[in-house]
Parts: C-alpha cells; structure tokens; sequence
C-alpha cells in the first residue's frame, strides 16, 4: 500500500470540505446577521484519542488502536466546524421595523414551524394581522410569550400606526408600550447550531436568559454579516493551492513512483 497516497488522498477531501465552509460564507458576505463559519483541522490520531473511550466498542477499542497504521493516522482532518459570533457592523436602513443588536451573545427570539428558534436577522416587518414577523413571515417574540395562547403568540401593532423601539427592546405604538422584544441571551453560545434561514437552535430552551435591560437594540439598523470578503478569498487562494499540491502529490505516486517500481521489478537481475 501507498501510504503517501492514502495520505495525500484524505487531505484533499479535508481542504474540498473546508472549502464547502469558505463558499458557503462568500454567498452570505450580504445576508442580514449572518454569522461566518470557520474550521480546526487536527489529525486522525488526536481525533480518534479523545473519542476512543466513548466509541461503541467498549472491549475492542483500545485493543484495536495498536493497529492503527502509524504512517497515515496523521491525515489531517477536521475536526470542529464553529460560528464565529461576532458583532458585523450596522447599516442603516431607516425602516422603523429593522432593528440591530449590537452584542454578540444577543439574540431575537422567533416562532417557527419547526420551533422556537433564535435570530441575528433584524430585518422585520408586519404580516397581515399586524404582528412583527421576519423577512420569512416567522414571528418575533415578546417577554412574555410563554403567558400567550400559541395561536396569537407574537407582538401586535395596530396597522399604520407609527413605531418606536428603544434601546432595551421596548415597543411603543402612539405613545403606548406594546411589548417588549425576549432580547435571548444563551447561557453557553457555543451550544447553538445552525438551522438555515438565519436561525440558530437551541436543544434546551430553559438555557436561555431574557435580557431586560440589555441597552443594543438600535432602531432603524441592520447588523451586516461578519464576513470579511479578503480574509475568505485569502482562505480560498490557500485552499486552492492545497488541493493542486495533493493533486500533484498523488499523480507523482501513480504515475512516477509506480512507473519506477514496475520497471526495476521487472528488469532481469546481473
């Protein structure tokens, strides 16, 4: 067996999946409150030695890993994709409806099909019963949602009329408090995972703080996507250059390597 083969063979497919990541944050570099995803690329033997005690053959595991082939456990591959939380910067928008939160353990909280789930997606409208809704028609959720029958479960705004929102998340229609913004704060940010749409899932809701007093809401604002464009076509250029550099490798085991090996096995020995 080729082990150099075998070795430039699993750090292609580790840079085309890292390269998954990095395509997927350039077509967000303009989608409101998108966070940008990053990798850790480790190798296989760190990998398999600290998830060898929780893997399901409990009396063969440790047994069988003095059989791991030394000459390709080192094969880099990624080992966690993570959500980089950080603040993007905030574009005005002059719609009074667009809100921006400006921390980034900070989030709006949403009724959707599938659950309640949490948003740095800002860009809110009315529907045609007068609740706050998302671009995706999913309603934004108050403080007190959980006091509110399922079926009316939002925030209401009486139709054409004027909306101010401070700084706390407060909602004020003609003068009057109609609710509050659940201004979501995860006790541990690295437990969400993303769900598409711009939404994060949270396993268990009972994690979440609601922040009262919370002094980043800013009307009128959109948070832009964190993305940095230069960084990503750097990591783009870098990845490109990775996979022709395997590419080469594995040609010149095939069709070098090999082409030599045959030829000398194949000579009739002095």
């Amino acid at each position: 067996m080729q082990n150099g083969y075998y070795q430039a063979t699993g750090a292609m497919v580790t840079q085309f999946n890292r390269l998954d990541v990095i395509t997927n944050n350039l077509a967000n570099i303009n989608t409101i409150g998108y966070k940008r995803d990053d990798v850790v690329i480790a190798d296989f033997e760190r990998i398999f030695k600290e998830t060898r005690d929780i893997l399901p053959l409990e009396n063969h595991t440790r047994d069988a890993a003095k059989f791991l082939n030394r000459t390709i456990d080192r094969v880099p591959q990624i080992n966690e994709i993570y959500t980089n939380f950080n603040v993007g910067g905030l574009k005005m928008t002059n719609n009074p409806l667009d809100v921006a939160i400006g921390k980034s353990d900070l989030f709006l909280l949403v009724d959707t099909p599938n659950g309640v789930r949490l948003t740095k997606n800002g860009a809110l409208n009315l529907d045609n019963e007068g609740y706050i809704v998302t671009k995706e028609g999913y309603r934004v959720l108050p403080n007190n949602y959980e006091n509110q029958p399922e079926e009316v479960r939002g925030i209401q705004i009486p139709q054409d009329a004027p909306v101010t929102i401070d700084k706390d998340g407060n909602i004020y229609s003609n003068n009057e408090n109609v609710g509050r913004f659940f201004i979501a704060q995860p006790r541990e940010i690295r437990n969400l995972q993303k769900e598409g749409d711009n939404l994060f899932v949270l396993p268990n809701l009972n994690e979440l703080n609601d922040v009262e007093n919370s002094g980043s809401v800013a009307q009128g604002y959109s948070q832009i996507s964190n993305v940095n464009p230069v960084i990503e076509m750097v990591n783009l250029v870098e990845t490109n250059r990775l996979v022709d550099m395997y590419q080469r490798v594995m040609s010149t085991h095939m069709n070098d390597i090999n082409q030599e090996a045959i030829t000398k096995l194949a000579s009739p020995k002095v």
